[in-house]
């Protein structure tokens, strides 16, 4: 099961972990942006609000959810992530693009943008 969660701001986002990651992810039928992150890493926390964004942006249209590495270590291990934050686009239960580090939400927007189902 997946929680949504409010933060301060009232914006809204999904945390997947290693139980519901292939329901959430892999099985979605619109493409999927993960953020891997951890609570003590300050770049993820500088992508957090931008994550927050695009997920309103794009309700309905694409699902973004974000994965605490440290939590969920099985899914952060599978998909070889190192580096954190990672984001990946998954389509069709298959990684679709990967970027590292702290992107711009017009980088990450366009990125998701062109995995959008016609």
């Amino acid at each position: 099961m997946n929680t949504a969660e409010t933060n301060s701001s009232g914006k809204r986002h999904i945390e997947v972990n290693d139980e519901n990651f292939r329901q959430q992810v892999l099985e979605a039928s619109e493409p999927v942006l993960v953020d891997f992150w951890a609570a003590w890493c300050g770049p993820c926390r500088m992508m957090a609000p931008v994550v927050e964004e695009l997920a309103g942006d794009y309700e309905g249209r694409a699902k973004v959810f974000k994965l605490d590495v440290d939590a969920n270590p099985e899914t952060a291990e599978r998909y070889d992530i190192t580096s954190i934050p990672t984001l990946l686009v998954f389509k069709n239960g298959q990684i679709a693009e990967k970027l590292v580090g702290v992107v711009s939400k017009k980088v990450l927007s366009a990125t998701l943008a062109a995995h959008l189902n016609p």
